[in-house]
């Protein structure tokens, strides 16, 4: 399965210089949020495949107006193509916006997810907008990741942790791509394309 993930930051080649094709062989669209709710609905209509997104602290606007033909998957476990999917949008809380949440009111988030998580027997990607505390956020107190997914990658494996919120032009040294254990956390920042 091919798996477009997107990120706070539209992709002029998959947008502004749109072509037919480019987005030939994608399967599914996962948005870790901070996008136009314009560009999901775009992905959705030209690719013709499901776009799954989480809230980013950056869409307010979605409640007025979200992306049509997406599904917004914020604390709930699905299931496209085999492959269980996790979403917990949102990042540290810093200034009281939308979608901003304390390291309790996270892993409260989590600890509803368990025994979903149990009778589904795992989960496969974890959708976010943060990152994981340590492992692809940053130094600012805006975009520090959450610790509460440290234990949910430990427990739960699963092949992926998808998420977006910090841009990978905030410094030359940010990983595309980090590990820990069986897990790969991805920054999906602009586009990033998976192969499962």
């Amino acid at each position: 399965m091919r798996i477009l993930a997107v990120s706070d930051k539209e992709s002029q080649y998959l947008w502004d210089y749109y072509q037919p094709g480019r987005l030939d062989g994608v399967d599914l669209i996962l948005s870790s949020g901070d996008l136009k709710a314009e560009y999901l609905s775009f992905l959705t209509t030209m690719a013709n495949v499901p776009v799954l997104y989480v809230h980013g602290n950056h869409d307010g606007g979605y409640e007025r107006r979200p992306p049509e033909g997406c599904e917004c998957i914020e604390d709930r476990l699905v299931e496209v193509g085999g492959l269980r999917i996790l979403g917990l949008g949102g990042c540290a809380r810093y200034n009281n916006g939308p979608y901003q949440y304390t390291e309790a009111e996270m892993r409260k988030r989590i600890r509803r997810q368990r025994l979903r998580l149990r009778r589904a027997g795992g989960v496969d990607i974890v959708l976010t907008h943060a990152a994981p505390q340590g492992l692809g956020d940053d130094d600012d107190y805006a975009h520090r990741g959450f610790e509460a997914f440290i234990p949910l990658i430990d427990r739960e494996r699963p092949s992926y942790l998808v998420h977006g919120h910090v841009h990978m032009n905030y410094g030359s040294d940010i990983p595309r791509v980090e590990k820990r254990g069986p897990t790969s956390i991805v920054n999906a920042y602009e586009r990033y394309l998976l192969e499962i």
